[in-house]
């Protein structure tokens, strides 16, 4: 296949996706490939690494499974075969509560939540191209960390609309965020979608100065 940033115009599925090298990371937005070639940074690695930890420990003996990148999401449109999935992410962080989403290579179908820790190479993407991309997929809660300016943001699925990207009849929507910042709200935070599990902001954000 060659370098995906040869050809910026292309449109690639998950048939090209898994014939690239393992040495470099990409992810797949509608076709688009999108290189994760830079090196997260300690912050970055950080939190990820408490978040995931934290979530890990609750969720032991539960039925829902945590997992951290790398780790491929192939998200469809509808029915389509794997390898015709133009849609392929690696979430920093998922929680997946449907077992037969999983499979030998990652999962199929969406996380009931994910958790994007921004990076500067990144956060347009997370803040704009995956934020939609999730909602439309419907992925029930999604996280957006900053680290550099200690904040933490969870969206919620709520009420319908219409998605107009696509033209597809009712998807829910958004809703405006719940967050956690250093000057302001900095209680601990409880997720909607695996009941019980509460983070302590003040704790995850406490070894990054």
């Amino acid at each position: 296949m060659g370098n995906p940033e040869l050809t910026p115009l292309g449109h690639f599925t998950y048939r090209q996706y898994r014939t690239w090298p393992d040495s470099e990371r990409w992810e797949l937005i509608d076709g688009i490939a999108w290189s994760m070639s830079a090196a997260p940074t300690r912050r970055h690695q950080g939190i990820t690494g408490y978040i995931f930890s934290e979530m890990h420990v609750f969720l032991r003996g539960k039925p829902c499974r945590v997992y951290i990148s790398p780790f491929n999401v192939l998200l469809p449109w509808a029915q389509e075969e794997d390898d015709d999935i133009g849609t392929v992410v690696e979430p920093d962080i998922v929680v997946f509560c449907d077992r037969s989403k999983l499979t030998d290579f990652g999962a199929r179908g969406a996380p009931d939540l994910v958790v994007e820790v921004l990076s500067p190479s990144t956060a347009k993407k997370d803040l704009k191209d995956k934020f939609e991309l999730y909602e439309g997929r419907g992925v029930r809660e999604y996280w957006v960390i900053d680290p550099t300016a200690w904040s933490l943001t969870v969206f919620r699925l709520g009420r319908e609309g219409i998605n107009s990207e696509r033209s597809r009849s009712l998807a829910q929507r958004y809703d405006n965020g719940e967050i956690r910042e250093r000057l302001g709200d900095r209680s601990p935070i409880e997720s909607r979608v695996v009941p019980g599990f509460v983070l302590d902001v003040e704790s995850a954000f406490a070894d990054l100065d």
